[in-house]
C-alpha cells in the first residue's frame, strides 16, 4: 500500500494506471477509521481496480473549533486497517497541501435547498466545507467512482449537487450503514460515548427501526410523534430533529405514498452529537 502526502505524488501513481484503462475509485474519510470505512472499501473494490482512500481531516467543514480539535486521529491504527482491507493507496495531505492560500479560502456553490435544511440548520456552512474538500479530492484523484457511506444521508445528497453543479463524470456509490451488534450506527466520534452514553445511543436506532416496523400502521405525524417520544425522560439526551423527509429534497415527508422516503434523527448524547437514518422506501 502506497501513502501519498502530495498531489503531485499521487497524479504520479495514478497516471500510467489510468492510461492501462484501470479504474480509480475514491474512499475519502477523515481517518478514526472502523468497519464502516473498511465496508467502503470492501465494495469500492467490487466496482473497480485500483482503491484510493484519503484520510483528511478537513477544517473548513467544523463549525465548532473544540469538535475540530478532539476529532480523533489514530493514524498508525487507521493504516493497519487500510493495510489489512487491501486498499491500494492512502493520500494524506497536510491542510497545507490542500489550502494552499489558507483553509479560509473562498468557496460557495448552490447546493439547491436542502443545504439548509436538517444538519443544515445546526452546522450553518457545514456542507460548503464538506464539498469544498471532496471537490479538491476529486480534482486530485480523479477517479472514476467515490464511495460515501449512506449514515451521512444529507451529505451524500450534496456531493451528488456538486457533481451536477461541476458537471463531473464521477459515479457516486451510496454505501448502507454499518451497525454494532446492538443497533448502533458506527461513527468515529462513538468513542466519546462513556458507558452510560453509550446505553443511551441506542435510542437512535430503536426509534428508527420503530417507524420502519410500524410505517403502515400510522400517518406520517403520528409515527413522528411516537419516534419523539422515545426521547422522552433520558437523561443526558437531547433530540435535535427526527424526521420523516422525501430521500431527494429532505423536505418533510407529504405522503406515504412518494417513491423515496427516509426517516432522519439527531440527537446529543452527553457531549457528543450523533446522527443516524433508515430508509423507509
Amino acid at each position: 500500500m502506497e501513502i501519498f502526502k502530495t498531489k503531485a505524488a499521487l497524479k504520479a501513481f495514478l497516471k500510467p494506471l489510468k492510461a492501462s484503462g484501470k479504474k480509480i475509485a475514491l474512499v475519502p474519510t477523515m481517518g478514526a477509521l472502523h468497519n464502516g470505512h473498511i465496508s467502503l472499501i470492501k465494495l469500492a473494490q467490487q466496482n473497480a481496480d485500483i482503491i484510493i482512500c484519503s484520510i483528511f481531516v478537513n477544517p473548513t467543514q467544523f463549525t465548532d473549533p473544540k469538535d475540530l480539535e478532539k476529532y480523533p486521529r489514530p493514524i498508525e491504527h487507521d493504516l493497519a486497517m487500510l493495510a489489512d482491507a487491501g486498499c491500494n493507496g492512502v493520500f494524506m495531505p497536510k491542510v497545507e497541501e490542500m489550502y494552499p492560500a489558507g483553509a479560509h479560502e473562498a468557496w460557495h456553490i448552490d447546493l439547491g435547498n436542502a443545504e439548509f435544511l436538517l444538519e443544515g440548520e445546526f452546522r450553518k456552512g457545514h456542507y460548503q466545507g464538506v464539498t469544498q474538500i471532496v471537490k479538491k479530492l476529486f480534482d486530485a484523484v480523479e477517479p472514476d467512482v467515490a464511495m460515501f457511506g449512506q449514515k451521512d444521508f444529507q451529505q451524500v445528497l450534496m456531493i451528488k449537487n456538486m457533481l451536477a453543479y461541476f458537471k463531473l463524470p464521477i459515479t457516486i456509490i451510496t454505501c448502507p450503514i454499518i451497525r454494532e451488534a446492538d443497533g448502533l450506527a458506527m461513527s468515529s466520534r462513538n468513542i466519546h460515548l462513556s458507558a452510560n452514553d453509550r446505553k443511551n445511543s441506542l435510542v437512535l436506532s430503536r426509534s428508527l427501526q420503530y417507524v420502519v416496523d410500524h410505517f403502515n400502521e400510522y400517518s406520517l405525524s403520528e409515527l413522528e410523534d411516537k419516534a419523539r417520544l422515545f426521547y422522552h425522560n433520558i437523561d443526558g439526551v437531547e433530540l435535535d430533529y427526527f424526521t420523516i423527509a422525501n430521500g431527494d429534497t429532505l423536505e418533510p415527508a407529504k405522503s406515504k405514498d412518494e417513491n423515496n422516503l427516509v426517516a432522519l434523527v439527531a440527537a446529543k448524547v452527553g457531549s457528543t452529537r450523533l446522527i443516524d437514518n433508515m430508509i423507509i422506501k
